[in-house]
């Protein structure tokens, strides 16, 4: 079973290949080239955790090489897939919800003139995705890495007649470049420095060249970072994700649930050894993890765009797992990430199903009393609300959350501040969640009317993510709860936690637990105050651009896209027009200029008199008679 891994990443690029060579298509011929290939490597996927669950290979990892990619001054990068407990998360997270995505894509794009092009951009999304987690080296984790940026400039780009959707993928592939620039001077420092690029070899060679806190530790932990935090989205490259909402809304659940953006989890992760040489970036990973779950929190609570909310929730939540990251508590943060990948797909899709049945409409203040017109969306958009607020004991969401903020207090990497970071935006979370719950679903209409029901493979894959959502946290219960450690000890073979649990604590993470919940019960509690009860209130957090000068603020995202086009997009566009003639221009010009006089010279033989025509054929053939008796 186990060397059938290579067929996991093949499936989807067979898929692709087939697709964009095959000619046209019929459309069930695409879908079922699409989702069959993802939902086969689901499959393959379920049968390896099968397999490590019961008869799990030595030192639970498995290597697959499979050919050498090329061999240049000591640098031969493998073709080779490493699965170990880790990497079987991610594979299972990534073919699972990205076969029900491509389900519910069938019927969500099915009138879409690019309906075969946004089949294969969605398989090749997902193979690169797979390589990229499955690598078990370096470069091979870069091939992957690159690929989900090539493929999310095409899926947010899909709509390209709509000057605005090409300038958000254009956003998206710049911002992301500059994380990917400052991954691979990582990778050249660990070459330079240790003369290996595979994972194992380097985490070894590194603990055994480099001590703790040393500079060289730093430098590559940091340079790492740049890496995760341009591809999730982190502060302070977060500003590409909002945009990226000009995708189709699958798009937007495959980017921003399972795959692309936590990307760069998964790379802190599987990169542990290098972060615990280096504390003190650790310690940046946190703070950077704390500061963005808050300041995208408080911008998800003045949208009106639904979408908006979502991306703003998204980067919000992949704070709470850089929070857990940067203090050591690598199995919550994983555990948050499957947590969220369920919920978040779910919200995504619920919101799609409910834009198409409002003819695309996307502002929440045109909406309202939709609660009876589409139970089955309200109810499926409820429970992922209920996981996403973390609301207790209900949804997995509250497990998940609850068990970094546990992390995060009793770690040695963490403490009070951090955890009342945490805390603090959780109850933010549950204020704009429950905000938009209230906007979309209650009150009157305010507007917008029901013209299309979603279909069967709509309301399946919302009721199959529903179900997940609510009972994916009986996998990790806290220790008040019984004390299940199914997922943690899995992951425990891969990724040793540092944060340990004292003993005789009982009392004192119930009174988390207590003021933690309450408090989010609280947040909850003022968002029905203001938007439950009081329907008939002007939303004065919903405004666009809002009154209030802060909302204003939080609605423009803290105001860093202001500030990185007048300190750098505006500069370099000046430059580009006063430099529009340099010398690096001349090469191509050149090469147009002479182009162009060729064609003048051409056109001139072309008079339109057939006698001239013969003449010319008639002296070409002399010529070329004359030269060949020559010789």
């Amino acid at each position: 079973m186990l060397d059938l891994l290579w067929l996991i990443p093949a499936l989807p690029f067979a898929g692709f290949l087939l697709l964009t060579l095959a000619g046209r298509l019929p459309r069930a011929v695409i879908a079922g080239i699409g989702c069959g290939t993802v939902g086969v490597g689901a499959i393959f996927s379920l049968l390896l955790c099968h397999r490590f669950l019961t008869a799990p290979p030595p030192d639970h990892a498995f290597t697959q090489s499979l050919w050498t990619w090329f061999d240049v001054a000591g640098l031969a990068p493998g073709i080779a897939f490493h699965l170990d407990a880790l990497s079987l998360v991610m594979i299972s997270v990534i073919t699972g919800v990205g076969f029900l995505i491509h389900v519910y894509s069938a019927e969500y794009m099915r009138d879409d003139e690019g309906f075969q092009r946004f089949f294969a951009f969605l398989n090749l999304f997902v193979g690169f995705m797979l390589v990229l987690v499955l690598a078990d080296n370096f470069v091979l984790l870069l091939l992957g890495w690159e690929g989900v940026g090539l493929c999310s400039y095409l899926l947010i780009g899909f709509w390209y007649r709509e000057p605005a959707n090409g300038a958000a993928a254009r956003k998206a592939f710049v911002v992301t470049r500059i994380g990917d620039t400052a991954l691979l001077l990582g990778l050249f420092l660990l070459f330079a420095s240790l003369g290996t690029l595979h994972f194992q070899e380097a985490f070894a060679a590194a603990s055994l060249a480099w001590e703790p806190g040393s500079g060289l530790a730093v430098a590559a932990a940091l340079l790492i970072l740049g890496g995760a935090v341009g591809k999730s989205a982190q502060l302070p490259l977060q500003t590409w994700l909002p945009d990226a909402m000009a995708g189709p809304t699958p798009v937007s659940a495959l980017i921003h649930a399972a795959t692309m953006v936590t990307a760069g989890v998964y790379l802190i992760a599987r990169c542990h050894v290098l972060f615990e040489l280096a504390p003190a970036v650790l310690l940046v990973v946190a703070i950077v993890g704390a500061a963005t779950l808050l300041t995208a929190g408080f911008s998800a609570l003045v949208q009106h765009d639904i979408k908006r909310v979502l991306a703003y929730s998204t980067i919000s939540q992949l704070g709470y797992m850089f929070l857990a990251l940067g203090v050591g508590a690598w199995s919550a943060a994983m555990f948050h990430f499957v947590t969220h990948a369920l919920f978040k797909a779910l919200l995504f899709l619920a919101a799609g199903a409910l834009i198409l049945a409002l003819h695309h409409e996307q502002d929440m203040r045109k909406m309202g009393g939709l609660r009876h017109k589409l139970p089955a969306v309200f109810w499926t958009f409820l429970i992922g609300s209920v996981s996403l607020a973390a609301l207790p004991l209900i949804g997995s969401g509250f497990y998940s959350k609850e068990k970094i903020l546990w992390d995060v207090w009793i770690s040695p990497l963490g403490g009070p501040a951090f955890w009342a970071v945490g805390v603090a935006g959780a109850v933010v979370t549950a204020l704009y969640t429950f905000r938009m719950v209230f906007l979309v679903f209650f009150g009157e209409s305010r507007g917008a009317r029901v013209e299309h029901r979603p279909g069967p493979a709509v309301l399946a894959v919302l009721v199959i993510l529903a179900v997940f959502s609510t009972f994916a946290g009986g996998i990790e219960l806290p220790h008040t709860f019984g004390h299940v450690t199914f997922f943690s000890d899995f992951l425990d073979t891969a990724l040793a936690s540092l944060v340990v649990l004292p003993p005789g604590l009982d009392a004192e993470l119930w009174a988390l637990l207590l003021v933690a919940s309450a408090l989010v019960l609280a947040g909850a509690g003022v968002a029905w105050w203001l938007y439950g009860k009081r329907t008939q209130t002007s939303d004065t957090m919903g405004a666009a651009p809002p009154r209030d000068p802060l909302l204003r603020f939080w609605f423009a995202g803290w105001g860093f896209d202001a500030v990185y086009d007048t300190l750098l997009v505006r500069p370099y566009q000046f430059l580009a027009r006063r430099n529009r003639r340099d010398l690096v221009d001349l090469g191509p010009v050149f090469i147009a200029a002479l182009a162009r006089g060729l064609h003048t010279l051409l056109s001139e033989t072309q008079t339109g008199r057939l006698r001239w025509y013969a003449s010319v054929l008639v002296a070409g053939t002399l010529v070329l008679l004359l030269l060949a008796f020559a010789q």
